[in-house]
């Protein structure tokens, strides 16, 4: 039901609630939609504007269509993602292409997560995520220029081990990283290279990895679509 608060277009509002009931199991797999005539009179809106907030959501992968028998929840589970972790492609699914290394200027963002010396520039390696053969995560790796000249992060071209074998070849071994999460809508070029729905919000990491003696080593920002992830957490608690 629309609230007086929400401003966004009725079918959005729909699909909204629609997506919040399959993501939290109300509607599990599997299971067929009523009719539209039946979602017309249960959200009191016209005919069209359903059609659209079912059309969305197919068009996210929420939703698919059996000719002639209905809508159904799709059979598909999120791609979970330990946020405390780095993508293996050894071990997985997932494949890496690299889409350019450059020497740059640093983001402010990264310029003081990185501690950098004034004008230090920064290597950035920029790489698209495949999961099988569908894009799913945007990277940008961000390396000072005093850890990275003469090494293989200046190369263009994969890297056999990747980043944190380098790194720890440079005697700078990851020791720790921390991620900040955030939300917001794709930048058109996000939305071209993971092929987003329309109005699917992306999530963003902010990771900053350190060596053992607290030396920032590396900066990255991670963009994965909202529509396909779950990030996990896992915090150990001490009873005090």
């Amino acid at each position: 039901m629309a609230t007086r608060g929400d401003g966004r277009p009725r079918h959005e509002q729909i699909a909204a609630e629609i997506r919040a009931a399959i993501m939290a199991g109300d509607l599990p797999p599997g299971t067929q939609l009523p009719s539209i005539p039946t979602l017309v009179t249960r959200y009191s809106a016209a005919t069209a504007t359903v059609q659209r907030a079912l059309a969305a959501l197919k068009d996210e992968g929420y939703l698919v269509s059996a000719v002639g028998k209905g809508v159904y929840v799709r059979e598909r589970e999120p791609l979970v993602v330990e946020a405390a972790a780095y993508l293996d492609p050894a071990r997985s699914r997932y494949s890496y292409r690299l889409l350019d290394v450059t020497e740059a200027e640093a983001p402010p963002e990264v310029g003081r997560a990185l501690q950098l010396a004034e004008a230090e520039r920064v290597v950035v390696r920029h790489r698209l995520a495949l999961y099988d053969t569908d894009p799913v995560e945007l990277s940008w790796s961000y390396y000072p220029m005093s850890i990275a000249a003469g090494t293989e992060l200046t190369q263009q071209r994969r890297i056999v081990g990747g980043a944190p074998r380098v790194l720890s070849d440079a005697g700078l071994p990851m020791a720790m990283f921390t991620d900040r999460v955030s939300a917001r809508m794709p930048t058109p070029e996000e939305a071209e290279l993971l092929v987003l729905p329309p109005n699917v919000p992306i999530i963003r990491q902010f990771r900053v990895a350190v060596s053992r003696d607290d030396r920032p080593i590396e900066a990255s920002v991670l963009v994965k679509g909202g529509h396909l992830h779950e990030l996990h957490y896992r915090q150990q608690v001490s009873n005090l």
